[in-house]
Order: C-alpha cells, then sequence, then structure tokens
C-alpha cells in the first residue's frame, strides 16, 4: 500500500480521516495512528486557542510510528480565529495541515518554516493548479460523492485529470466507504483517500447515539444538498426535518447575496446559525435533526469502533 501518501506523511496506508465538524477528536485520531493511517481535527472543534493547543500536546504525546495527525483550518474570512489557530498549530507543531475555503497562501508560508507539510481541498483543475503554484504539498481532490462541503466533479475525471496536469500528490476525498472503493481510487490515479462520512459511526465519535443510528439506519438515496447551513451546497441525511423545512436559501438571502456588497455578510450570518443548528442536533436529541453526512453511509452497517472501521478500509 506504499504510495506518494504514505511516503509524504509517514503513514502504513494511504488514508487520511477526514477532519468533520464536531465528530471529529483525539479519541478518533489516536485511534486511527494506532492503525496506521493519518486523522485530522478541525481547528474550529476548539473553542479557545488554549483547548487546540491542549489537543495538540495530547497527540504528539500518544503518536505512534505509521500514524500522523493534523489539523483543518478554514482560511478565508468567515473563520475570525484563523490566524490564532495558525500560530498554535505552528508553535506547537504537527505533521499536517488541510486547508478549505480560501487561498492557503498564508498557511503554506507559516507552516513550510516550521516542517509541517500543507494539503489543501480543491474542487477542479483551475483552484488545483493554484495551490500547487502557492507550494501545496499535495492536493484533496473534493468530488461529487462527498460528505458537508464536495465538488461538482466525479470522482473518476477530477483524480485523471488532477492527475495529468499537476506534479504533486491528489488524494480522493468522497464516496469511499469500503475497501473496493478505496481501490478503485487508486485506480484512477490517487495517491490515497480522505474518508469521513464511516467515522461518523464510530465509538469514538463526539456525537450522540442517535447521530450514529442515523448513519447505519439511511443510505446513499438519502443523502440530500441542501444550501441552508453554510450557504454552499452541503450534504445531509434527508431527515423528517429536512423534508419540512427545504434545501434552498430562503427568498431573502437569495436576494442578498445578489449584492456584492452584502453577501459575505450574508453568507456568515448563515454560516453561524447554520453552525449552531447542526451543534445542537449532533450533540443532543431534537426534532430538528439536520446531520451531516456524505453517500459513503451506504456502507455503514453498524456502530464500530474506529479500528474496526480502518481495518474494513484497508483489509
Amino acid at each position: 500500500m506504499e504510495t506518494k501518501l504514505t511516503e509524504l506523511l509517514q503513514i502504513k496506508h494511504p488514508v487520511i480521516q477526514a477532519p468533520m465538524f464536531l465528530v471529529s477528536n483525539t479519541a478518533m485520531v489516536k485511534e486511527a495512528m494506532k492503525a496506521g493511517i493519518a486523522g485530522c481535527i478541525p481547528a474550529l472543534n476548539y473553542r479557545t486557542l488554549e483547548e487546540l493547543r491542549v489537543a495538540i500536546r495530547e497527540l504528539k504525546e500518544a503518536k505512534v510510528d505509521g500514524g500522523a495527525f493534523g489539523f483543518n483550518l478554514i482560511v478565508n474570512k468567515s473563520n475570525i480565529k484563523f490566524k490564532g489557530q495558525l500560530e498554535v498549530i505552528c508553535e506547537e507543531g504537527c505533521d499536517f495541515i488541510i486547508t478549505s475555503l480560501g487561498s492557503p497562501r498564508k498557511t503554506i508560508e507559516e507552516a513550510h518554516k516550521v516542517g509541517i507539510k500543507v494539503l489543501c481541498d480543491v474542487v477542479d483543475l483551475k483552484f488545483a493548479k493554484k495551490v500547487e503554484d502557492l507550494g501545496a504539498d499535495a492536493i484533496i481532490a473534493v468530488n461529487n460523492q462527498a460528505g458537508g462541503h464536495r465538488g461538482g466533479g466525479n470522482p473518476k475525471e477530477l483524480i485523471e485529470e488532477l492527475t495529468a496536469n499537476c506534479k504533486i500528490p491528489v488524494v480522493s476525498a468522497g464516496g469511499v466507504g469500503c475497501k473496493a472503493d478505496l481501490d478503485k481510487m487508486l485506480s484512477y490515479g490517487a495517491a490515497g483517500v480522505s474518508v469521513g462520512s464511516p467515522f461518523i459511526a464510530s465509538t469514538e465519535a463526539g456525537v450522540s447515539q442517535a447521530y450514529k443510528e442515523a448513519c447505519v439506519e439511511y443510505g446513499a438515496e438519502d443523502i440530500v444538498v441542501t444550501e441552508r447551513i453554510s450557504g454552499t451546497p452541503c450534504t445531509v441525511i434527508n431527515t423528517p426535518y429536512v423534508q419540512k423545512v427545504g434545501t434552498e436559501q430562503p427568498w431573502l438571502e437569495r436576494l442578498l447575496n445578489k449584492n456584492k456588497k452584502l453577501k459575505k455578510w450574508v453568507k456568515m450570518v448563515r454560516f453561524a446559525k447554520g453552525m449552531k443548528a447542526t451543534t445542537k442536533a449532533a450533540t443532543e436529541v431534537t426534532y430538528k435533526t439536520v446531520w451531516v453526512a456524505g453517500p459513503s453511509i451506504e456502507h455503514t452497517k453498524e456502530i464500530l469502533s474506529t479500528q474496526e472501521i480502518i481495518k474494513n478500509l484497508v483489509q
């Protein structure tokens, strides 16, 4: 299973446990490292910079050979904590950073000073070439099978286009729920995969039992795309509540988004409201169930430990 990704991150298997808002935590990443893959946590999962610092130190102590850990940074203006998060991560150290939703220039510059690798989320060749020119170490190719904020291209075409035109490793994100899916992405030319949704139903995941059970009970056909969480298309389980409120932006938001001066602020408000709603749904039982997940939950048949999920992916 040696690939450019295993070489880059010094891991045994070409798999990244994808960063998931509210779901990912240090317990999951510790088990991921033990199993020989890379684990990643959104920096936004920590309310304060001190909590982030404590998590980094905890993972550094737990790191084992063949495993790696990193953090995901939202690098656009919607993340007012970005500067402080980047500083703490670079001060404390980790194996890699995954950037999302913005220019990774600052992150690449600062991370490379202290030997941290930077992998960048992209959805097409245009942005892949941009991050490669900025010095990214690898590309996370987010396809139309990804959970959460997904891309628009199908996995095969996106991987083949990026590998043909970029010199750095391409990691496929989306559509991997079993070993056959992993093998398929590698056959297209990917150096590895980023896997998220299957880990929602892990014993270590920091979400409610109801959320985990939903990922077992629902399947690929139950995943819909909504604009009501962040203003950007996001995949969720089509619960009765989602069916009731609909998946399109309210008419007032659509109108305000047409104004260039107001668009940024409207998105920030929508993002804040959406995150509050998903936080409540993910951590407590409520009729307002907005559970983020991707179609790869089709392969989730029971709640398992993180290590058991990884075993199913790589063996």
